[in-house]
Order: C-alpha cells, then structure tokens, then sequence
C-alpha cells in the first residue's frame, strides 16, 4: 500500500527529529560528547519552560549538550526536521539534488542550501576502514574523465580532464577517488591500499593495470578496443566484464551533467562520495532501503563540523 514519506513526523516536527536522531546516535542512552559519560544517572534531560529542544546536562563534567554536537548538524540555525529532509531526499535522489532545488524546496538562501548540501557531503566522505575484496570476492576497476583540470589548455583527447578511479565490488559497495593521472604510478597505490590480495580483480586492457597478477589473486581483462565488453571464463565459468563499473559511471555522469551541470575541481571529491554512498548503501530503490541509508548519513560520526570549518568547503 502506498503511503508518503515525507509524512513521517520526524520531517515535519522538530520534537520528533530530535527523537529520531537520538534513537541512532544514541541507542542506548545519551553520551556526553565533552567526556563521554553514558551512565544515564548522572546525565539530566532539562525540561524548563525556556530550555531549548534537546538539552541534556552532564553531572560528570557539568556542561550542557544535545544530539547535535559532534555531527554535521552542529552550529547550524536550521531546524532539525529541515535537515531530515534533505538528507533522505539525497538518499532517495539516484542522481542527486542540485543547491537551487534544495533553496526551492525550504524556501531559504542559497548560501544556506549550498552549506547544508556540503555538509551532508562532508560527513559522506567518511570511508569506510578494512580493505575490499578478499577470497572469492571480485573487484572491478576502471577510470573515467570528467569536467576540465584548472589551468590546463583544453586540447584534443582527454589530458585536460578530472580522472575519477573506481573499485567497484561487484554486488557490493564501490570507492572511487580524484586522481592526478591514468598512469600506473598513480593509480597503484591506490589500488593496493584499498583491495585485499586475495581478491579476483577485473579491468579493461589500460597499461596502468597490467601485472595486476603480480598483486592480486587473479586479474582477467576485457579488451575494449576489440569491442569485447564481457565473456565467459571457460574453466570456472566466471563472468569476465566491468560492466558494474561502466554502469556506476552511467549514473554518477548523468547525475553531474543533468542536476549538478558543473563542478570546480576542488570540490569533485566530495560529490564522488555522495555517489559512492547512494551506491553502497542501496539495494533497492525502497522506502525501508532509503531509510536504512538515512540511517547510516545520520551515524557518521567523528567529524565536528561548524560554519568556521565548513566555510572554506
């Protein structure tokens, strides 16, 4: 049975927000962010007439906090519930949702939606530790261009452009990463620091990746120039193709040149991490899948973000 998202009270009640994002950040019951006591008897909810929404006090350390501190939300005038918004809109969005539709929707300042869209980025850009891949695990890996490098001519071909490098693990989650160049000394490292050894890895016949066997369990090509886009090992029966990646990159271009239209290099990172977060935490396109992404937005943690350490962004 249908029935509206956007309904749900944390979106349109600030109470409700407040509630919702104390249930993931603090499933058990408040921590103090200034010295981190979590024994609920001696953390105080305050409740006066002229207190703010959300304050709790510290017995331990005496000083006073809310959800907020220690997250994106922190320093930030804009009402909880607006910010639950456009966050599951950013999940919810394949190909994401430009500064202008976010200052439609609110109703307030560019400056506003810009800030707001960068913060989200920011804490999206928290990756994950451990390497991809491992035993009986296959990670594809390609490159792509995009847009056009500062002070650099543009010419024919594609050295004027941004190189973004892909992992993407198939049926699984993928990172990418802005690169200075296609060549092997600078996608290698990369490659090695981020794809465990024993993982059966896939590209297309680029130089930069060949010897790759030298690194990885195994390492099968397709030969683009050949027209070859997958095959069929004949021993194992493994399917030999980057398509998973090729069609990570249909979305995250179609999404830069259709909502975005422009991006600096400067900021290019950070979009590529909202890409890659929408990829690696989907499994499908449902309401209860959006909301477990929202989830995991709203649990990154470890980054104090204010208008001072946000305003250069």
């Amino acid at each position: 049975m249908a029935r509206p998202v956007l309904e749900a009270p944390q979106f349109h009640n600030e109470e409700a927000a407040f509630a919702h994002v104390e249930s993931v950040l603090w499933p058990d019951g408040p921590i103090c962010p200034h010295c981190g006591n979590a024994d609920a008897k001696r953390i105080t909810k305050m409740q006066g007439e002229t207190t703010r929404l959300g304050l709790y006090n510290c017995r331990e350390c005496r000083d006073p906090f809310t959800v907020r501190m220690g997250t994106v939300f922190e320093s930030s005038h804009l009402p909880l519930h607006l910010w639950l918004q456009v966050i599951h809109l950013m999940c919810a969005s394949k190909k994401g949702i430009s500064t202008r539709q976010i200052q439609r929707l609110l109703v307030c300042s560019m400056k506003t939606a810009w800030f707001l869209g960068h913060r989200i980025r920011e804490a999206i850009g928290t990756r994950a530790s451990g390497k991809m891949g491992g035993e009986g695990e296959i990670v594809e890996i390609d490159e792509t261009f995009i847009g056009k490098r500062e002070g650099v001519e543009k010419r024919r071909g594609a050295a004027h452009k941004n190189v973004i490098l892909s992992l993407v693990q198939r049926g699984g989650s993928v990172r990418s990463f802005h690169v200075d160049s296609t060549k092997k000394v600078d996608v290698l490292p990369i490659i090695k620091a981020h794809v465990a050894k024993a993982t059966h890895v896939m590209t297309d016949e680029a130089n930069q990746y060949a010897q790759l066997e030298n690194e990885f369990a195994e390492h099968d090509m397709v030969d683009h120039s050949r027209k070859e886009y997958a095959y069929a090992d004949r021993k194992t029966g493994t399917i030999i193709t980057i398509n998973s990646a090729e069609s990570y990159y249909a979305v995250f271009k179609r999404g830069m040149f259709g909502v975005y239209q422009w991006c600096s290099e400067k900021h290019l990172h950070r979009y590529v991490a909202e890409f890659d977060f929408r990829h690696s935490n989907r499994i499908k396109l449902g309401v209860d899948d959006t909301e477990r992404a929202n989830r995991a937005l709203i649990g990154v943690k470890g980054k104090r973000l204010t208008y001072e350490t946000t305003k250069g962004l």
